[in-house]
């Protein structure tokens, strides 16, 4: 369960699948990453979090002092955080998105963009092309619940799956190849290619302590075959 990317006397890396925590809930009864951890070392300190669904790079203090600093890295915008996520539609090549983000004030955790929200930028560039979708870099400048994907329902272009933000549909390998798509024999029903919104934490830059460090997670299965997929039958 723990993919450990690196660590040291002061951080862990940790690639994180889809579909566990981050950190514990409320009831404290769910798996999650930083349980784990704590069952592994003993202390450990919550520096940032990723959504349930989404896979990728999140990072653990192992002391209260790592912990300080890396928190207040993490707030000043010092660090390069890139997600990688495919998206409905064809946005254009590269923009941005500046649109404060807040709680909704009736839909239970919900985010959404209002004026008196939190400042929240978003940057993306377009990596591939399909004919229905997008493969896109998202970096985050700040860290607001939710960022990414309520930035790009914004600018129309919603994260595939997303049960929140977009239509919730699962990506079907027969919504992509069409005419080419048959069941196998042993299938009575088809399996989704992607079953949560695609979504990333790719890469993570930051200076700690005088030093430079740069992260990469890999792609995870669910994201690596559908991209394959789409490269396949759905290049634009």
């Amino acid at each position: 369960m723990l993919d450990i990317l690196f660590e040291d006397d002061d951080l862990i890396v940790i690639n994180k699948p889809a579909g566990v925590l981050s950190i514990p809930d409320r009831f404290g009864k769910t798996l999650s990453i930083k349980s784990l951890l704590q069952d592994k070392y003993g202390n450990i300190f919550t520096v940032h979090r990723l959504d349930q669904a989404t896979s990728g790079l999140i990072i653990f203090a192992k002391n209260a002092e790592a912990h300080k600093e890396l928190s207040l890295l993490f707030e000043g915008r010092t660090i390069e955080k890139k997600y990688l996520g495919l998206v409905v539609g064809r946005p254009e090549q590269s923009g941005s998105i500046d649109g404060s983000i807040m709680e909704h004030p009736v839909k239970k955790g919900q985010m959404y963009i209002h004026v008196k929200g939190k400042v929240a930028l978003t940057t993306y560039e377009v990596v591939t092309y399909y004919k229905r979708y997008a493969l896109v870099s998202f970096q985050i400048h700040t860290g607001r619940t939710h960022q990414i994907r309520v930035h790009a329902k914004h600018m129309g272009h919603p994260i595939i799956a997303d049960e929140i933000y977009g239509d919730g549909e699962k990506l079907l390998l027969s919504s992509i190849k069409k005419k080419n798509f048959k069941l196998s024999k042993s299938e009575e029903e088809e399996k989704p290619l992607l079953a949560r919104h695609a979504l990333h934490a790719h890469t993570l830059k930051l200076v700690f302590k005088e030093k430079a460090f740069a992260f990469e997670a890999p792609l995870p299965k669910d994201l690596a075959a559908t991209i394959k997929q789409l490269d396949k039958w759905n290049a634009a």
